[in-house]
Formats: C-alpha cells, sequence, structure tokens
C-alpha cells in the first residue's frame, strides 16, 4: 500500500565518512539510554547485525555511564539453517561486537535452527510483547529493506511481529556485497525476521546508513513514495527516527 502524503518527520543528518557516523550516532544514542535509564527501572533495545552497524556499535561500547546491568536486548533477523557457530548468523555478529563486551542485563537470541520456525516466532514475539522496545537501532539494505522485511514480504500493516521470510536476489547479493559469505549460492534464502511494525512501533530509532553501495537506497527512502517498494520509507513517517548518512551515501542527494 502507498501511504497519504503529509509532512515527513525524518531527521536526517550527514558526515564526512562513516567513522565520524558512527560516533557520532552512539554519543546520541547513548544520551537517550541515559536519559531513559534516569526514568524507568530497565529498557529494551533491537539491534540490526550488518558491517553499516561496525563503527556504531564500537563506539557505543565506549559510551560512559550507561548502566548497561539495566538493558535487555534483541536482534532483529537470523538467518535460517546456518550452522550454529557460522560467524555470518546475526546473533554470533552481534555477540562479537556487543552483547559480550558490555554487560547486558538480558540477550534474547532469535533461533534460525529452532525445529519449528512458526514457534520461533511466537516464542520471540512473546518475549517482545513483555519488554517493548524502547529504541531500535538499524540500517538499511540495499533493496531498502528494513531488518529483513524485502519489498515483496514488507507490510507496513503486518499482524505478525516475527516472521518467516524468503529472501529476494537483491538482498542475498547484498550479503556477498558485504563480505559476509563468498559466493550468491552460500547466502541462505530464509531466515526469520521482526516485522515493520515491531520495529516503527517503538518510540526512538537511529538508523545508521554508511557507504556508496547505499546510496541508491538512500535516494529512494527520502524521495520516492512512503511504500512497501520501498520499506525503509515508513522511517519518514516515524515521530523520533534518525537517519545518519555520510557522504558516500548521500552521493545521490542533491
Amino acid at each position: 500500500m502507498t501511504l497519504q502524503p503529509h509532512p515527513d518527520l525524518l531527521l536526517v543528518r550527514r558526515f564526512e565518512n562513516r567513522k565520524l557516523l558512527g560516533q557520532q550516532a552512539a554519543e546520541l544514542a547513548a544520551a537517550r539510554m541515559r536519559a531513559l535509564l534516569a526514568g524507568q527501572e530497565s529498557i529494551s533495545m533491537i539491534f540490526a547485525a550488518a558491517p553499516s552497524q561496525d563503527e556504531f556499535l564500537a563506539a557505543l561500547c565506549e559510551q560512559p555511564g550507561i548502566d548497561w546491568s539495566r538493558v535487555i536486548a534483541f536482534h532483529m533477523d537470523e538467518y535460517v539453517g546456518l550452522p550454529e557457530e557460522a560467524p555470518q548468523r546475526f546473533g554470533n555478529f552481534l555477540k562479537t561486537r556487543l552483547f559480550d563486551r558490555v554487560p547486558f542485563r538480558a540477550v534474547h537470541y532469535l533461533n534460525g535452527n529452532a525445529p519449528d520456525a512458526a514457534a520461533e516466532c511466537q516464542r520471540y514475539s512473546g518475549l517482545l510483547r513483555r519488554h517493548p522496545a524502547d529504541m531500535v537501532c538499524m540500517g538499511i539494505g540495499e533493496n531498502c529493506h528494513i531488518a529483513f522485511n524485502d519489498p515483496h514480504v514488507a507490510d507496513f500493516h503486518d499482524p505478525h511481529l516475527v516472521k518467516v521470510v524468503d529472501l529476494d536476489t537483491a538482498c542475498r547479493q547484498q550479503q556477498v556485497n558485504d563480505g559476509c559469505f563468498a559466493t550468491f549460492e552460500a547466502v541462505p534464502t530464509h531466515a526469520l525476521t521482526l516485522t515493520i511494525p515491531a520495529l516503527v512501533q517503538a518510540p526512538a530509532i537511529f538508523c545508521m546508513v554508511p557507504g556508496i553501495h547505499k546510496a541508491p537506497a538512500v535516494y529512494h527512502t527520502l524521495h520516492d513514495e512512503i511504500t512497501e517498494r520501498y520499506p525503509s520509507t515508513i522511517l519518514r513517517r516515524h515521530p523520533n527516527a534518525v537517519l545518519f548518512i555520510d557522504n558516500d551515501s548521500a552521493s545521490r542527494l542533491t
């Protein structure tokens, strides 16, 4: 569906390079975390796993004054069928870069190898309902997906919080472009993903999108109709979302 036009709400911050982008995004996210923790006993956060998040995640771990023992963590997607030890598994990616680096209260992993995928989606949905996300830290795919909501499965009004999806060609090729897999054939064809409503219902979204390969996606996100054809366009309807881009990812903007 296409949403009716009204003024866009998405705030855009542009930086010279991805290191500066990651540092500034981490500082702003940390400030939000400290403010939330000052007023509530714990907070819940959802994190994306992708090379585009590396600088942000590294800088976030170094931010002062965060009581990580009061932070509950989720991740937003996971491949189906990869070996448990595979570094490409998003849980393992985040475990190395974030979950094992700071002392979270709890980390809830999405299991792409669960024997009953539907039951795993229900289990994770229940956790998300018990611990509603206060913040989402995410990226945007080359095909404008958010999490693994590729255009052909994206639904702005999805009734589910977590679902099984098949990955489109552009999404799978991005995993090769990012250096995560050596060949297209090695990329899994299916994944579990948080849906678009599960992501955008969070009160705050920090979206980090560096790199030249993301330039078309940034352009579509900011300039095309708000429709599932470009899932990331939904961010323009969120009242408190910030898009962090660098000169490379902004290169198609005027």
